[in-house]
C-alpha cells in the first residue's frame, strides 16, 4: 500500500507539471516600488485565469529591468513612456503631448524588439505638492509659477524643498526644473532623502512643499495639495505593457486581453490600490485579487 501511495503521488507530481508545461510562460517584472508591484499581480492574475503560467520578477531597478527584457530574460514589463524616452532612448525633445509621447517611443523601441501594447488611462508623473497646513496659508499658490512667486516675495523666509535623492542630481531632475522656472530656492532650503521621508515630511507640515509622484496613494491619504505644472517640465509618464515581439508573435492574444485591463486603470484608481498597500498594508496580491473580482475587465471579441 504504501508503495502504491507513493507511486500515485508521483504521478499527481507529473501530472502537475506536465499541466504547468502546457500553460505558455510570461515572465514578468516589476520595478521596486509599490505602484510597480500592484501591477504586476494584478497582471499576472489576470493572466493566469486565461491560462498563462505567469512568473514574476520583482525589486528591480529601470535599468536592470530594461536590459532583462531587451536581452530576453523577461518577457513583460509595465513601462513608463516618459522613461522610456529620457533614460533609455535619451530624446530630450519635449513632446506636445501623451499621445506623441507614446507615438514616439512606440516606434523607438519597436526597433529593439519591444512593443508597446494599448495605453493606460494613468500617467504618473512628478509633482511638486503642498502640506496643508502651507496651501491653507497660501491659497493662491496652485501652480509652480505661483509657487515661485512667493520665493520672491519672501526671500528672507525659508522655503524648504524635501526631495528624494536622485531627482536632486539628475540633469533632467531639480537642475532644469529650476532652469524652466527660475525657482528661487536657495541652496539652504533644499533638503535630500529618501522619496518615502517626503511624504513623511509633508504629512508632518515640516516642509514648505515636497517632490511627489501624481499616483502615489499618500496623496489624498496626507491631504497634500498637487501644484499645476504650468511651464510643462515634467515629460508625460503614462504606462502600458510591454512584451517582446517574439512572445507576442507566439501569443498574439495578449494585446486582445491586456487592453480592457489597461484602458480602465486611470489616475485615480491606481492613487486608491497604491494607497491600499502604502497606508493600509494591505498585501499586493490581496488588493490585486480585490480590484480584479470588482473590475473584471471586459474582454475584447476576437
Amino acid at each position: 500500500m504504501k508503495r502504491i501511495a507513493l507511486l500515485l503521488g508521483a504521478a499527481l507530481l507529473f501530472a502537475g507539471f506536465a499541466q504547468a508545461a502546457d500553460k505558455p510562460l510570461i515572465r514578468l517584472g516589476a520595478r521596486v516600488f509599490t505602484e510597480q508591484t500592484v501591477l504586476a499581480e494584478i497582471t499576472a492574475q489576470y493572466l493566469r485565469s486565461h491560462g498563462f503560467d505567469v512568473r514574476i520578477t520583482g525589486g528591480l531597478g529601470s535599468t536592470l529591468a530594461r536590459s532583462a527584457q531587451e536581452s530576453g530574460q523577461l518577457d513583460m514589463v509595465w513601462e513608463y513612456t516618459g522613461v522610456s524616452l529620457v533614460s533609455y532612448n535619451h530624446i530630450d525633445e519635449r513632446m506636445d503631448s501623451a499621445e506623441a509621447t507614446y507615438a514616439r517611443v512606440k516606434q523607438l523601441d519597436v526597433k529593439k524588439g519591444l512593443v508597446w501594447l494599448a495605453p493606460s488611462k494613468f500617467s504618473n508623473t512628478y509633482a511638486l505638492a503642498l502640506p496643508r497646513n502651507i496651501a491653507e496659508q497660501y491659497p493662491q499658490v496652485n501652480t509652480i509659477s505661483q509657487l515661485n512667486q512667493v520665493l520672491r516675495d519672501e526671500p528672507d523666509r525659508s522655503h524648504v524643498l524635501a526631495l528624494d535623492t536622485e531627482f536632486a542630481n539628475r540633469p533632467d531632475g531639480l537642475v532644469g526644473l529650476t532652469q524652466t522656472y527660475d525657482l528661487q530656492f536657495t541652496r539652504r532650503d533644499i533638503r535630500q532623502m529618501d522619496a518615502g521621508l517626503v511624504y513623511t515630511a509633508l504629512r508632518n507640515g515640516q516642509v514648505f512643499s515636497g517632490l511627489v509622484y501624481t499616483t502615489d496613494g499618500r496623496l489624498s491619504a496626507f491631504d497634500l495639495k498637487l501644484l499645476d505644472d504650468d511651464l510643462h517640465y515634467f515629460p508625460d509618464y503614462t504606462a502600458a505593457p510591454v512584451v517582446r515581439q517574439a512572445v507576442l508573435d507566439a501569443h498574439p492574444q495578449l494585446a486582445g486581453l491586456l487592453k480592457p485591463l489597461a484602458e480602465q486603470l486611470d489616475d485615480e484608481t491606481m492613487r486608491q490600490l497604491n494607497a491600499k498597500v502604502d497606508v493600509e498594508h494591505q498585501s499586493p496580491s490581496k488588493v490585486a485579487a480585490a480590484y480584479l473580482r470588482q473590475h473584471p475587465p471586459a474582454e475584447e471579441q476576437p
